[in-house]
Formats: C-alpha cells, structure tokens, sequence
C-alpha cells in the first residue's frame, strides 16, 4: 500500500488493490513521502470515498487539529448509536466544525432557534454533540456554546441510514417550532422543557408531519372525533388555529383526524 499524496500528517491518500483509498492515523504521514510504503498498523480509518477530492480540498485549508477532532468525535458518535454514519459525515461535519471553532475564537456565536426541539426530537445524537463540545474545550480550548451541541445533532442525525436529508430535518423540525409557537400565543402559555407533555406534543408532531409527507393515515372514527370537540372546545379551536398556520405558512393540509390527536396533546398540554 503506497502513499500516491500527503494531505497532513494524520491523512494520506493510498493505492490500495489498483485503487485510491484515504488512511486516517495518528502520525502516519511523519517522516514519509510519495511513494512510500505506509506502516499498516499506523492506520486507524481506510475507506473510498466518492468525494475523495473534496475532502483533500478540505484538508488543504483547515487546521490538521480540527481534522483530528471531528474523526474523533464521528468515531464516538458510531459508536454511540451503534451503527456507520454516511461517508459525507467526514466531509460536513469537519467543515462545519472547523468554521464554529473559527467563529468561536473571533468571538461570533450563531443561536440555534431549534435548540429545544433538536433536544426533544434528536435526544442520542444531542448528548453526542454535548460530548463535542466538551471534547473541542479540552483539545483546543475553545468552549463552544450549547447551541453547537444541536447543529452537531442535526449532522449526525441526517447522516445515519434513513436518517433524511439535512435541509428537509430543518425545515421540518423550523414547522414544529413554529407550531408549538402557535400554540403558546393562542393559549397564552409557557411551556417547561422538562414538562411530558411537551415532549409528547413534539414528538408527535414529528411522526404526524412524516406520516403526512408520505401520505399515510393515522386515522380516527368521526365519532370520537366529534366527542373530543365537544369536550376540549377550546384546544380543538387551537388545533385548527394550527392547521391554518399550516396551511398558509407552509402548504401542509392536516386531516381531520389529526387535528383530533393534536387536540388531545394541546389539551395535555394546557392542563400540565
């Protein structure tokens, strides 16, 4: 297996069975050159990547040390969930990483509007980047704030199997937020982090918008329905205030049926 490019000192690009591979290990480009044999057993990652080039590219301008962290960070984020995240992650997340780092130390720090519902939505993957965070200050002592821990969630979210596309995580996860904001203004509430509730209210609220993209029914009996206007008036008055919103804001047209589940959420809501 020989070296065919260095791209730092922990990054080579090899030939590898007539094919160019990149290995990732501590140290293995020190003291060596094109063509040179690498040491095998220096070699901690080796995969293909389809965006070979751009990662080379990313090498060339960011910091070795913030290469170093985000392989750190991706390994334990696999080994967390239990499973390979997509080979993008090594691109995405080291770009996105080195720029907050960045960012960071010129005193610039962006709010994540998303935060509490990243939390709720993406639990594993948050307390992965709660990991991040602590792991960035101790290795370069930057300390960057919560926020980062969510925008470092969302990568990790979305580069699992069937995990989605980034945008779309976002923008579905901006309709929840904007929901529950619905729903505080017409009700005249504040709403608990910690409360059950509101953690039910948005977890609901994820799976009923992805049920609805994909055209799947969650569907209750007219008379039930009709029992649960008539007992909650004044949540069912909420949900359609929300399926409005819905409509206007975004385009999503909520069936009947889900405005009965979304009313009994409300409801909870309202009365925890």
């Amino acid at each position: 297996m020989k070296i065919t490019k260095i791209l730092n000192n922990n990054a080579v690009v090899v030939l590898d069975d007539q094919q160019e591979r990149i290995a990732i290990g501590a140290g293995i480009a020190f003291g060596k050159k094109k063509n040179d044999v690498v040491n095998i057993n220096k070699i901690e990652k080796l995969f293909v990547m389809k965006e070979n080039e751009k990662l080379q590219q990313l090498l060339n301008r960011i910091p070795e040390e913030h290469f170093i962290i985000s392989e750190e960070i991706i390994t334990y984020a696999e080994e967390y969930i239990g499973t390979k995240l997509n080979e993008h992650i090594h691109i995405a997340l080291t770009d996105h990483l080195s720029f907050a780092i960045e960012r960071e130390r010129e005193g610039i720090q962006l709010k994540n509007k998303l935060l509490h519902e990243i939390k709720i939505l993406y639990m594993k993957e948050f307390e992965i980047g709660l990991w991040a965070i602590r792991h960035i200050k101790e290795k370069c002592n930057i300390e960057l704030p919560v926020d980062e821990a969510a925008y470092i969630a969302l990568h990790i979210h979305t580069m699992k199997v069937h995990g989605g596309n980034l945008r779309q995580t976002v923008i579905q996860t901006t309709i929840i937020r904007d929901i529950v904001q619905t729903i505080t203004d017409f009700l005249n509430i504040t709403v608990k982090e910690d409360d059950i509730s509101y953690h039910r209210l948005i977890t609901h609220l994820r799976f009923a918008l992805t049920r609805i993209n994909q055209n799947e029914l969650h569907t209750m009996d007219d008379e039930m329905l009709g029992m649960i206007k008539k007992k909650f008036p004044l949540s069912y008055g909420c949900a359609i205030e929300v399926s409005k919103k819905l409509s206007a804001t975004y385009g999503f047209i909520l069936p009947n049926h889900e405005l009965g589940y979304i009313t009994l959420h409300i409801e909870r809501l309202r009365k925890s």
